[in-house]
């Protein structure tokens, strides 16, 4: 049983091999000439201002969050809407509702959101 993931373990041997050696290879014949400007922090072609350690909005995060949310909602949602009439019909039906709870509690947290006014940027 084992010996069947042999193969995969090669794979992945040879894999984190290849980016090892590319590294490496990179550091090794790669042009190595630093000076002031090459050190310098660079943030679109002008001085940094302030502190790279400033603290964010929560909303920020939020907002984040909700993009991933929704991001993942297309995801799920996307292979069911496209094999949604290729079920038999009890199933069919089955599906349907369950996916009009995903979107429900989904909705939910927009509302949620839209409440807590977390889409203003004041």
């Amino acid at each position: 049983m084992i010996e069947n993931y042999i193969p995969i373990f090669f794979v992945f041997l040879f894999a984190i091999g290849f980016a090892v050696a590319s590294i490496k290879a990179s550091t090794i014949f790669g042009p190595q000439k630093p000076n002031k400007e090459k050190q310098s922090t660079y943030e679109s072609g002008m001085e940094p201002i302030g502190s790279a350690r400033e603290r964010f909005s929560v909303k920020y995060y939020m907002v984040a969050v909700s993009f991933i949310v929704f991001d993942i909602e297309v995801v799920f949602l996307y292979p069911w809407a496209v094999s949604f009439l290729n079920f038999p019909k009890p199933q069919m039906v089955y599906s349907f509702i369950i996916a009009l709870v995903f979107i429900i509690i989904l909705i939910l947290g927009l509302l949620y959101e839209f409440r807590k006014k977390v889409t203003e940027w004041d």
